[in-house]
């Protein structure tokens, strides 16, 4: 059974038991001030977890392709990928602990054909400080489980993963560990969870892969321990409680989250810890071995790089994100950067996406049309991208040279690396091969630097509101307003091949990316300020209504992102002057907005474009104030 027949065996699964399918989000998320990426299934799907009513109703069933940056630098192992995707089902208020577990165990052992020897779960030992009791429903399950398959499950209380290395398995087959390992919160554990928060325990779900396969150094095996033998396979969140300033209180409305991974399920599923040798990963590394003429063992590190950044970039790329120096565009960049520098590992110093990218949309073009949609696209974006950085980095080996006459010093390996992109780890090799002295403190200055970058980029990141907001408040709400009159204007005078590409609005200024292919003139440029003053100066009504998606969009006109994916049902923006026959504006948009515009008009500020200059290749981006 290959990762794709699971993928559609699981939706369909839980179609036949009355949930919706609902498409994937975007890899950049429109709704969630955390994050530059949808990390999780669950990320698209918190308003509604947290009360607000989906419109495909209370059970709920998609595939979610998330991009988890931080773990680029793990990413060489057999488990860690930065991008994945997570299978997820939903009951808002309906479904609960009986359904769900049972539901889940049938999919891993009657459809996918898992062994349940194999499989381990874990619960929630409970909180004596905060009054939540241990989690007996859960485990009492997975033992009528466990006992319907001929498995005597013995239940064995743990605690903390520290202790679970001192412990080991003790014969057990279900395990309590406390709010370290199995509970959910926005917080993380019982303390952290946010007060007003929906919260609960959570019962992971484990496949054990043999004693042979446990690391030395991690203590004893048990499932929550980091040391190879046991994958976690999926994580069942039950939110039954809310915290309250008088403690944990249940929920009245009870849901339940589920997400697990589609690639360690399959990899489970050919009882291989290597995720790699799954089917949406092993034909690229069967490509890497044709285009390099080796193999992959012995070369396992940069094949998996090369593998997993290249599955990623095609995906942001899909999405709509183009390689820049900033926010997605710059993780996107680093990552092609990465695949390439490691692509000179296998001997491979030629240009390769060309023949690598068809073989990754090759392998999603079915079930994901967007994909076999701008496939020629994606090949044209990132192969541009690699052409860049070859010239790039033969200009950075001739600096390199230069600089590094007398003494390598980290100032200068930092400056190769912010300036020409040349990575780290490729100038300390040119270094060792060309026999250049290193500076003994250079790793300590690889270091510091680079965590001052990554701080300033990080810091760059925070604040990312819904619809590229920084935050709710009335100044937000103004220049999100005028930004939705702002690109109206920008179709008015430019044509209708102006797409909106993203958007980032603080309280000083927004800023606005669209497709266009040359430079917007001063006169155009003044054009657009003088039709949103007029618009504004007519006081228009700002409002919102929800309408079926294939109306809105192709009946009734309404504008989105490039590249957004929406449900059955949309929520678009309105803005009209009284008596007018139709709105100035008509937008898909989450919000929020001021109730008219002349409240941008407050203290005598009129709308003011400050800059206009590319973004990226075909991409322009306006900076515009109200002052």
């Amino acid at each position: 059974m290959t990762a794709q027949e699971i993928r559609k065996a699981y939706l369909d699964f839980y179609t036949e038991r009355g949930h919706k399918v609902i498409p994937r989000a975007l890899l950049v998320p429109y709704n969630d001030p955390t994050t530059l990426f949808t990390g999780s299934g669950m990320q698209p799907l918190l308003p509604y977890l947290l009360g607000e009513e989906h419109p495909d109703g209370v059970r709920l069933v998609d595939s979610q392709t998330c991009l988890r940056a931080q773990d680029i630098e793990e990413v060489g192992d057999n488990s860690h990928t930065t991008f994945f995707e997570m299978l997820g089902n939903w009951s808002l208020g309906d479904y609960f602990k009986e359904q769900q577990i049972r539901w889940f165990f049938e999919f891993l052992v009657d459809v996918v054909g898992l062994d349940p020897n194999k499989i381990y779960a874990t619960c929630f030992i409970g909180s004596e400080e905060h009054g939540i009791e241990r989690d007996d429903t859960s485990a009492a399950i997975w033992q009528k489980l466990f006992a319907e398959k001929g498995i005597d499950a013995k239940i064995v209380a743990i605690g903390s993963q520290q202790e679970g290395n001192e412990k080991g398995m003790q014969d057990g087959r279900i395990f309590f560990y406390d709010d370290g390992e199995n509970w959910w919160s926005r917080g993380g554990g019982l303390g952290k969870t946010p007060m007003g928060d929906p919260c609960g325990p959570d019962s992971e779900v484990f496949y054990d892969f043999g004693d042979e396969h446990h690391a030395e150094g991690f203590g004893l095996p048990h499932p929550a321990s980091d040391s190879g033998r046991f994958m976690e396979i999926g994580n069942q969140v039950f939110m039954q409680y809310q915290r309250t300033e008088a403690g944990f209180k249940p929920l009245a409305k009870q849901n339940v989250d589920f997400g697990g991974g589609l690639e360690r399920i399959a990899a489970a599923k050919i009882n291989s810890p290597d995720v790699f040798m799954i089917s949406l990963l092993k034909p690229i590394i069967d490509k890497l071995e044709e285009i390099s003429g080796k193999g992959y063992k012995g070369n396992t590190e940069s094949m998996r790089v090369i593998a997993d950044h290249l599955r990623a970039a095609v995906f942001l790329a899909v999405d709509g994100v183009v390689p820049s120096n900033k926010e997605q565009g710059y993780v996107m960049r680093r990552l092609l950067r990465r695949a390439i520098r490691f692509a000179f590992d296998l001997g491979i110093e030629q240009s390769f996406l060309e023949q690598i990218v068809p073989v990754i949309t090759d392998l999603y073009h079915q079930d994901y049309p967007e994909v076999d949609a701008q496939s020629d696209k994606v090949v044209e974006v990132l192969v541009k991208e690699e052409k860049v950085f070859r010239q790039t980095l033969r200009k950075g080996l001739a600096e390199l040279k230069k600089q590094a006459a007398n003494g390598l010093t980290g100032e200068i390996m930092f400056k190769l690396y912010d300036t020409y992109g040349f990575p780290i780890e490729l100038t300390q090799e040119e270094a060792f091969n060309q026999g250049i002295y290193t500076d003994p403190n250079v790793n300590t200055d690889f270091h510091n630097l680079m965590q001052e970058q990554r701080e300033r980029s990080q810091t760059a990141s925070k604040g990312v509101f819904k619809g590229g907001l920084g935050g709710d408040s009335l100044q937000h709400k103004k220049y999100h307003t005028a930004t939705h009159l702002m690109y109206q204007a920008l179709r008015d005078v430019l044509g209708d091949h102006v797409v909106q590409r993203g958007s980032n609005i603080t309280e000083e200024r927004l800023r606005f990316d669209f497709s266009h292919p040359e430079k917007v003139t001063r006169e155009q440029l003044d054009q657009v300020e003088q039709i949103v003053n007029d618009q504004i100066a007519q006081d228009l009504k700002v409002s919102f209504a929800e309408y079926p998606t294939k109306v809105a969009r192709e009946d009734m006109g309404a504008l989105g992102q490039f590249g957004d994916r929406y449900g059955d049902t949309v929520k678009v923006y309105k803005m009209i002057a009284d008596g007018a026959d139709k709105p100035f504006s008509f937008e898909i948009c989450g919000g929020p907005h001021v109730d008219h515009t002349l409240q941008l008009y407050e203290d005598g500020k009129k709308f003011k474009i400050l800059k206009e200059e590319s973004s990226s290749a075909g991409i322009r981006r306006i900076k515009a104030v109200l002052k």
